[in-house]
């Protein structure tokens, strides 16, 4: 079976969204020069890595369809994540919500227009 073994971000001004990623989720940010590309540590244990570059194009459209594959990124605390996240920039793209019995999610959008989740497991969701 195949699976997900990377993720890239593309980014208008890449040093403020390393900023952002850093100061909302603590990912490290290591910039090859050579190529413009940054690779994304994003932590220990099970979870992938990533990398970003700098958009070659206009930024995503407000209130556009995503049409790209969208992350989804695992917190302990939903609320201090979502908090983090607007005092660091981001905007709402859609509020928490429950999933039944399996936990909360939000959608928000972060410096550069990208679109992300961020997701609290809670079997007790309703």
């Amino acid at each position: 079976m195949a699976r997900v073994v990377h993720f890239e971000i593309h980014a208008s001004d890449p040093e403020r969204a390393a900023r952002f990623y850093e100061a909302v989720f603590g990912w490290r940010f290591n910039h090859i020069a050579a190529i413009d590309y940054w690779m994304i540590s994003t932590g220990e244990g099970p979870g992938i890595d990533g990398g970003m570059l700098r958009r070659r194009g206009d930024p995503p459209a407000q209130g556009q369809a995503v049409n790209a594959h969208m992350c989804t990124i695992g917190v302990d605390d939903l609320a201090a994540a979502m908090d983090a996240a607007l005092k660091a920039g981001a905007t709402v793209a859609l509020p928490r919500m429950a999933i039944p019995n399996v936990g909360h999610v939000a959608y928000l959008i972060d410096t550069e227009g990208n679109i992300f989740g961020v997701f609290q497991d809670d079997p007790k969701a309703q």
